[in-house]
């Protein structure tokens, strides 16, 4: 229990250790996706997109004074229940999958139906069904490990947040 408090009296230390946690989960959704061949949906996508800012909100809160780690704190929970409640509904339609996947388009259905200017932005948006189930690891998705972590970071930032001097 004290190597629990003990990590909560040097605020810096847990957010650079949030830091990196939340770019290695980024490194490994990279991974997946180049080298298992994996291909992320919108809802990924967005989830990567709020993992980067944690990330970097962690990072400048550990590079900042201790006294900014309680705000940097709260605006991580803030962005990690962003994040927690886009991968929750994505469990949802892996859990209870619609009858037609209206997640995204492929690359070359996207070139022939719209112009290019178009296309670029839709290519960060993700291609993969949000509700298929590519990827498990002790029974859970991707989206559930997604949602795990962003409840367990929006915790650290909460108990970060509302904790005494």
């Amino acid at each position: 229990m004290e190597a629990l408090t003990a990590i909560f009296d040097k605020p810096r230390r847990l957010l650079a250790l949030i830091s990196v946690s939340c770019i290695a989960l980024l490194a490994f959704g990279l991974y997946l996706q180049h080298a298992v061949g994996l291909e992320p949906c919108p809802m990924c996508i967005v989830q990567r997109y709020l993992f980067i800012l944690v990330a970097l909100v962690a990072g400048l809160g550990a590079a900042l004074p201790a006294a900014a780690a309680r705000w940097m704190g709260g605006l991580m929970a803030l962005l990690s229940l962003s994040g927690a409640f886009v991968a929750a509904r994505q469990s949802w339609l892996q859990w209870f999958p619609p009858e037609v996947a209206t997640c995204g388009r492929d690359f070359y259905g996207m070139i022939e139906s719209f112009p290019l200017k178009r296309v670029i932005p839709m290519l960060f948006r993700g291609s993969g069904d949000c509700s298929a189930v590519d990827w498990t690891f002790l029974g859970l998705t991707i989206a559930n490990w997604s949602f795990l972590n962003f409840m367990l970071v929006a915790a650290l930032g909460a108990v970060l947040l509302l904790r005494r001097r």
